[in-house]
């Protein structure tokens, strides 16, 4: 019994041993990296938990925008960046994200904590029970991270909710800005495997507990929004006590340089940006130029061209790539497909200053930073009639459509011949109304408001 007893507290003792230190630890921890920056010691420190910091993606420019924000509003407040990019140096990713996302960040308020450990949230680590395996292996990153830095306040902007009850645990107030929910009641309902559905019914309640213990949380859409509140709602018999509110922080975009571009002299360009990850489903955009050529072969005779514009992030990125250009040769419609891997962010303005559509085949996509860019470049956008694009973005203004939205690789073939065939006063009207739209809703002066009003600096109070 003894034995029994020691082993059941065994545990908890080793976890406050463990938060003792870290506590102990965090002060010296804090004055070495302020003096290295010749930062007072009064400062305070803001973290940011997001593993894929140099990916290039929406989220990064989520990420950088607020980080940019804070730098230039509260300039006493140091940002913190746990990142597991540990190739990359701190001149190297500001470097990427000026080329990027034409984000000038100051280096004097902003630190990178280099983590080894990324492994333990990769994909590629759990070929089963993939959810539950990340989500814990989140909780053995944030480890490491708060064992070299522990800062004041902390906020995971990557989708890891199972770190908020670590942070807690040692006292830092934390927030989440949410970019998808990593799983909800109506992905559940998809689900029709009896031992299948008992696991995602269990690791829904533990996500449901991990993201109640946010104090502020930020979601990028209203369909993430409908998606949040039913988890922090489950199961009903929690109640919505303690539960705190979900604010809609529209991502920032892009609208000012690209409301700049022309409306007219559009070439027959079909363009995507989105990085190459499975669930963006780039094929479907490859089969949807094919049916369209096969359906109306005269757009070969014009030079029609499909363009992929994305971000590469490692070798299961490059693969995907490779498939697509056999699936291209494979249609016989590869001197029609064109990547452009990594581009710069001048070279992708380029692109948008050129092309006439945009596609964006993701089922789901929890917002769409790249339709909104489309919009506000001019390109008239396609999009799945699905989450963010369909509810947010691509809706009517003043009463007339904005874009089209398509399911099928077919439907999106259609809704290609259907923009490109619009008479030129229709086809100028439909580009100006989705650009003042876009630079109405989705600009970057937008997503600061909203970030203020989130109460996030509330965290460092």
């Amino acid at each position: 019994m003894a034995t029994l007893l020691l082993l059941s507290v065994l545990p908890l003792s080793v976890i406050l041993l463990c938060i003792s230190y870290l506590r102990t630890r965090s002060a010296h921890q804090r004055k070495l990296v302020l003096d290295a920056l010749a930062l007072p010691p009064s400062t305070r420190t803001f973290a940011f938990f997001h593993p894929y910091c140099n990916a290039g993606g929406g989220g990064e420019r989520v990420l950088w925008t607020a980080i940019a924000y804070i730098q230039r509003t509260h300039p006493d407040v140091l940002c913190v960046v746990y990142t597991g990019d540990i190739m990359a140096t701190k001149t190297s990713i500001l470097e990427k994200v000026q080329s990027r996302f034409s984000i000038t960040l100051s280096p004097a308020t902003l630190h990178f904590v280099f983590l080894t450990r990324r492994i333990l949230v990769e994909d590629s680590s759990y070929p089963h029970f993939t959810l539950i395996g990340q989500s814990l292996g989140s909780v053995g990153l944030v480890a490491e991270a708060l064992s070299r830095f522990v800062p004041h306040a902390y906020i995971d902007t990557m989708g890891y909710a199972f770190t908020l009850p670590v942070v807690r645990l040692l006292g830092i107030p934390a927030g989440a800005y949410v970019h998808y929910p990593t799983v909800s009641p109506p992905m559940i309902s998809r689900v029709n495997r009896p031992a299948k559905l008992v696991y995602y019914h269990a690791f829904m309640l533990l996500y449901a507990l991990a993201l109640r213990r946010a104090s502020v949380i930020m979601v990028n859409s209203s369909w993430t929004k409908k998606h949040v509140d039913a988890v922090l709602a489950y199961p009903p018999q929690f109640g919505r006590w303690g539960v705190v509110r979900t604010r809609i922080v529209y991502p920032s975009c892009d609208t000012r340089e690209m409301a700049r571009l022309p409306l007219e002299g559009r070439e027959r360009v079909v363009l995507s940006i989105a990085q190459f990850r499975p669930e963006k489903d780039h094929a479907a955009q490859v089969r949807a130029l094919h049916a369209l050529l096969e359906e109306h072969p005269e757009y070969a005779a014009e030079g029609i061209q499909l363009v992929l514009i994305g971000g590469c992030r490692n070798a299961e990125d490059e693969a995907r790539v490779e498939g697509l250009r056999k699936l291209a040769q494979d249609l016989g419609v590869e001197s029609r497909v064109q990547f452009v891997l990594n581009a710069p962010y001048p070279d992708m303005l380029g692109w948008l200053r050129r092309a006439s559509v945009g596609l964006n085949t993701m089922l789901d996509e929890h917002f769409g930073i790249n339709v909104v860019e489309f919009m506000a470049a001019g390109v008239i956008p396609i999009a799945h009639a699905s989450g963010g694009p369909f509810e947010d973005i691509v809706v009517p203004f003043q009463g007339k459509i904005t874009g089209y939205h398509a399911k099928t690789h077919k439907e999106f073939a259609s809704a290609i011949h259907t923009a490109l065939t619009l008479s030129p006063e229709e086809d100028l009207a439909i580009r100006q109304r989705a650009r003042t739209w876009a630079v109405q809703r989705f600009s970057e002066s937008e997503f600061e408001a909203a970030w203020e009003a989130s109460g996030w600096s509330r965290l460092l109070a």
